[in-house]
């Protein structure tokens, strides 16, 4: 039974990787890419990481993935807003269909 759970883990988190992937490939800017990639990763690769705790059980692979899927959340929504605060400083302008931008919008009130 748990390793049915697994197995439909890691399918569910192939399924958020290829959307992700078709994300990188469809989205118009580097925030929106990272949006997409950011999400893909967290959910995506964890589900896959989850799954393969399931279905291995408490075994040398089942604890590695269980720390790579901690080393993954903690680092990969981080490290994704890290890089969209470094491409706005640097002059990287979204798209122009982009609605709101609450990081500029902060920038001026500091000014």
């Amino acid at each position: 039974m748990i390793e049915n759970i697994g197995y439909a883990l890691v399918m569910i988190g192939l399924f958020f990787d290829f959307f992700g992937c078709l994300g990188l490939i469809r989205l118009p800017d580097v925030y929106n890419r990272l949006q997409a990639s950011a999400k893909c990763i967290t959910l995506g690769t964890c589900g896959i990481l989850f799954g393969l705790f399931l279905i291995k059980g408490f075994t040398a692979t089942g604890i590695k993935a269980l720390l790579c899927l901690l080393f993954i959340v903690l680092t990969a929504p981080v490290s994704a807003h890290a890089l969209a605060r470094g491409a706005y400083r640097s002059g990287v302008k979204p798209c122009p269909e982009t609605v709101i931008d609450e990081y500029g919008e902060d920038i001026e009130k500091v000014k």
